[in-house]
C-alpha cells in the first residue's frame, strides 16, 4: 500500500511541473518575454533553465529517479517562482498561489526525506 501511494504522490506532484515545462518549451519566445518582465536577467536563457528544471524534474519525480536530489531543486524552485512570480499580498490570487507553491515546496522536502518509494527508478 505503501508503495502504491507513493508512486500515486509523484504522479501527482510531478503533473503541474511536467505541464508547466511543456507548455513553456512550445511557447519558448512567450516564456522568455515574461521572463523579461519579471526583470530577470538574460530571460532566454531564464526560459531554458525553467524548461530543464520543470519538464526535466518533473518528469524525474514521475519516474523517481534520482528523486531526493531532484526534490530539493524543486523545492528550491517552488519557494523563488513563490517570491518572484506570486508574492503580491493585495491580490488574494496570487497569494493563494504564493501559498501553493510553498506548500508543494514542503512536500518536495518530504519526498527528499523519505525518498520515491519502492516503485521507483531509484529502487531498481
Amino acid at each position: 500500500m505503501n508503495a502504491a501511494l507513493a508512486l500515486l504522490g509523484r504522479v501527482l506532484m510531478s503533473a503541474i511541473f511536467i505541464q508547466g515545462g511543456w507548455g513553456k518549451l512550445m511557447h519558448l519566445s512567450g516564456t522568455s518575454a515574461y521572463m523579461a518582465s519579471k526583470g530577470l536577467p538574460l530571460p532566454f536563457v531564464a526560459a531554458i533553465v525553467a524548461v530543464v528544471v520543470e519538464l526535466g524534474g518533473g518528469i524525474a519525480v514521475l519516474i523517481g529517479l534520482r528523486t531526493r536530489i531532484v526534490a530539493l531543486v524543486l523545492a528550491a524552485w517552488c519557494i523563488a517562482t513563490a517570491f518572484i512570480a506570486h508574492y503580491h499580498p493585495d491580490d488574494a490570487g496570487q497569494m493563494i498561489h504564493f501559498m501553493k507553491n510553498v506548500c508543494m515546496a514542503g512536500g518536495f522536502l518530504v519526498l527528499a526525506a523519505w525518498g520515491a518509494g519502492a516503485l521507483s527508478a531509484d529502487r531498481r
